[in-house]
């Protein structure tokens, strides 16, 4: 097997990256990946993280090369040790993602798999994670394409690797729901006399809020059109849809199916023709996330399962331990 280099990741890198991130990002969403400008700019800052990007002090991406082919790549953050990163982030080392091609044709002696080189790869992002002295080392698959992060259950080799180094899966797992736009309702009437619909700035994109005569807002829901730079094939727009919230005297009369009724309307004028929604499947914090209530929902107004995830993978060091 010929051997590998480990490097510093260099601007020649961009395209043979953005192919490793699209196939990852594409066995998880179909069709949705990411530009080479997407990828290149996602390693210096990712401005949708208004919030937690500014805690991050330093950036590092590495990369595996075998005979001028990047078999495996990683980037790494590092988080202040002070009040300029949130407490949950205080002084945490992360590899923001790792990804390799797991898999080569039989019996082609010049295309290997990036196996023996990931091992290599994390060892390297170990040794970083050591180096900065965090007292903290995590990891995951925080890719910038819409839908993807944590470690999908479409990613085996991802987990592998990263058990084989000593992370363990600590945190929540998630599950990424996906709609085309014609399978979500339409607009219909509303399901309570005096019910109307208005449209605000809302913490995720466009707020859809069901208000009631000589009451005001019983419920909302919103939906945010994708339009920072990830590419789709067919010319097909993406959006998220999420934050459904109805007043607990209001539910099971109908109110939220037709708030996404209304938000599937919004959509379509914006020519959008997919749709993801999350929910949360555990928590371990009991007054968590977890809402078996909206998980039997989404199916019944036309979103179907795409992946189950897990965020939060840690690993024990001396000065965590």
């Amino acid at each position: 097997m010929p051997p590998f280099t480990l490097r510093p990741f260099r601007r020649a890198d961009r395209d043979q990256l953005t192919d490793l991130v699209n196939a990852h990002a594409q066995a998880v969403v179909p069709g949705l990946g990411a530009s080479v400008s997407t990828v290149l700019s996602s390693l210096e800052r990712q401005p949708g993280e208004f919030i937690e990007d500014p805690w991050v002090s330093e950036r590092v991406t590495l990369v595996a090369e075998r005979q001028k082919r990047v078999v495996a790549a990683a980037h790494l953050l590092r988080h202040f040790p002070d009040e300029r990163a949130g407490v949950s982030a205080r002084d945490l080392g992360e590899i923001d993602w790792l990804i390799f091609w797991p898999e080569a044709p039989a019996g082609n002696p010049y295309w290997s798999d990036g196996t023996q080189a990931a091992d290599a790869l994390i060892g390297a992002c170990i040794d970083q994670l050591d180096q900065w002295g965090v007292t903290r080392q995590c990891a995951g698959g925080e890719l910038p394409v819409h839908g993807v992060y944590g470690v999908p259950e479409q990613w085996p080799h991802v987990r592998a690797l990263y058990q084989r180094a000593g992370f363990e899966h600590t945190g929540q797992t998630e599950i990424v729901y996906l709609a085309p736009i014609g399978d979500l309702p339409v607009g219909a009437a509303p399901p309570i006399a005096g019910l109307c619909l208005q449209r605000s700035i809302g913490i995720n994109g466009t707020r859809l809020s069901a208000v009631l005569e000589d009451e005001g807002p019983i419920g909302y829901i919103e939906v945010e059109v994708f339009d920072d730079g990830e590419r789709a094939p067919r010319n097909l727009g993406w959006a998220d849809m999420g934050n459904l919230r109805i007043l607990p005297q209001y539910q099971r009369r109908g109110v939220a199916t037709w708030l996404v009724g209304q938000a599937a309307d919004w959509l379509r004028l914006a020519q959008v023709g997919m749709v993801l929604d999350y929910a949360i499947l555990d928590d371990p914090d009991p007054d968590g996330g977890d809402d078996p209530a909206y998980r039997a929902f989404l199916p019944t107004v036309g979103f179907r399962e795409l992946t189950t995830t897990k965020r939060g993978w840690c690993r024990m060091t001396e000065a965590s331990g």
